[in-house]
């Protein structure tokens, strides 16, 4: 027998049959259908966000907030890879607009830093907020050349 559209069928487990809820008492999802007792929660449309805690004070906020957080005061790169910057040409001097432009550095944040995963087959001239000791080093071995845009504002 030949393999036809008409003969397809899924794999067997891959299709489950629906719960019916609520088809009597010997069914074993009758009465209260899987939504145990009374009160808000058994109710069709409802919901109650988490952490919600019935109007009481919620932990969260019962909790004093001390202490230092330095993620406050971080900066944050858009991280980009050197093996990806092998798509441009030899010779390209590659900033910020370069790499948004390409799809390589994507979002909000504070600036672009090169990372150094990867080999680097070009000699480029890179033009970023911050850049990886590695990353500098395979650079300038090639004959490249790391800039360093400006100080970047914390995002």
């Amino acid at each position: 027998m030949s393999m036809r559209l008409h003969n397809l069928k899924p794999r067997p487990g891959a299709k489950h049959r629906r719960k019916r809820l609520g088809q009597g008492e010997s069914s074993g999802r009758g009465k209260t259908s899987g939504r145990g007792g009374k009160g808000q929660t058994a109710r069709s449309g409802s919901s109650i966000r988490a952490g919600f805690e019935g109007g009481q004070m919620p932990l969260y906020r019962r909790l004093p907030k001390r202490g230092f957080n330095n993620a406050r005061h971080t900066v944050r790169y858009l991280p980009v890879n050197l093996e990806d910057l092998n798509r441009f040409e030899d010779g390209t001097r590659i900033d910020e607009a370069a790499l948004r432009q390409a799809g390589l550095a994507n979002g909000l944040a504070a600036g672009v830093k090169i990372l150094g995963t990867g080999e680097l087959s070009r000699k480029l001239t890179v033009c970023a907020h911050a850049f990886s000791a590695s990353a500098k080093a395979k650079i300038e071995a090639r004959g490249g050349r790391c800039e360093i845009v400006g100080a970047p504002e914390a995002a």
